[in-house]
């Protein structure tokens, strides 16, 4: 379906600035966009591309806004407009309502109205599920499972017994919510696995990217606040508390028992160690090793960045010595009789 600018302008009270009556039938990046296309200016590293887009119009911001000769949509957040403006050309196919013939439905599951279940998905015994939800082909909800209403579930995601699901949330493929956490302890004749006895609570609005593991826990549920937003590939360790509206980025890991507070961003590949505290508006850098609890808002890192090969092996090679050159400045601070001005001690009984 096309809308015209003046159409765009009006929903999401967005300034226009030219043509009102250009149509639009679609989204793209500057550099790619079509006579028939809108497009975005996020930074101003892509500005460059707008002296040569093909783009009908333009979103951006106001101080940007002569920086365009074709028709512009001025806003003080253009990636924020952007997500407004997809939903108008969101591909992405509406629930039918049906019930497929080959699903499985225990008789004492309660199923809301107007809810979808694909191919061979299976309800087990006491679920729960809300009006309007969604579940695609191959999904299992285990015995006790709740579902809010509006939440759609993508195909063979996998919710174990007793988890409970909040409205309006977003369960892509793969997911598998409720499995056992890892917990073991070691016995005469091997490790004893300790049971995971509590289960899984997410809020509502709540989005859980592809293949997203989230443990069940033994001592306490695993919880997600409300809003919260986790990538493809992440793992939650049981027991662990998350709070609302933060985003975890794809293959993160958070062991267990740990607790993240509200508005946290936590980047790509970040490692978080069991049994420690993260407080509320916490930024973590992607490849980050999170090893003790974080009481101060702001934003952290750790390991090193990229740099040429040769330069990175001296570097580690460097590391390498360091113990090496402390025990050799600590003698020399001994034999001139003292602490040298960086406080590394004398070199005995330190």
């Amino acid at each position: 379906m096309a809308w015209t600018l003046a159409q765009i302008a009006d929903q999401f009270d967005l300034t226009l600035r030219g043509d009102g009556s250009v149509s639009i039938n679609g989204l793209a990046n500057l550099a790619e966009a079509k006579s028939d296309q809108l497009a975005f200016l996020f930074s101003p590293a892509y500005a460059r591309y707008l002296t040569e887009t093909e783009a009908a119009a333009v979103v951006l911001r106001p101080d940007q806004a002569d920086l365009c000769a074709s028709p512009v949509l001025l806003s003080d957040n253009p990636r924020l407009a952007w997500a407004n403006v997809a939903t108008l050309f969101d591909r992405t196919p509406e629930p039918d309502g049906l019930v497929h013939s080959s699903a499985i439905v225990d008789p004492s599951a309660k199923i809301g109205d107007d809810v979808t279940l694909g191919p061979n998905v299976v309800v087990a015994a006491d679920v729960i599920v809300g009006d309007r939800v969604h579940i695609g082909a191959g999904a299992v909800l285990g015995e006790g499972v709740v579902i809010g209403e509006d939440t759609w579930i993508g195909p063979n995601a996998t919710l174990y017994h007793h988890v409970d699901v909040g409205a309006r949330c977003k369960l892509h493929a793969g997911v598998i919510i409720g499995a056992d956490g890892f917990g073991y302890e070691p016995g005469p004749t091997g490790l004893v696995p300790i049971p995971q006895i509590y289960g899984v609570r997410i809020g509502n609005d709540v989005d859980l990217g592809a293949g997203t593991t989230v443990d069940r826990g033994a001592l306490n549920d695993t919880e997600i606040g409300d809003g919260s937003k986790l990538d493809n590939q992440v793992q939650v360790g049981h027991g662990t508390r998350i709070g609302s509206q933060t985003a975890i980025s794809g293959c993160t890991a958070i062991a267990g028992t740990t607790r993240i507070g509200s508005f946290c961003l936590i980047g790509g590949a970040v490692g978080i160690i069991d049994n420690i505290e993260i407080c509320d508006r916490v930024e973590i850098t992607a490849m980050t090793l999170v090893s003790q609890s974080i009481t101060e808002s702001g934003r952290y890192s750790s390991g090193t960045g990229l740099m040429p090969s040769n330069r990175w092996r001296r570097a580690v090679a460097g590391i390498r010595r360091i113990d090496g050159l402390l025990k050799r400045v600590r003698r020399l601070e001994s034999d001139v009789g003292g602490k040298g001005e960086d406080g590394l001690g004398t070199g005995k009984g330190d």
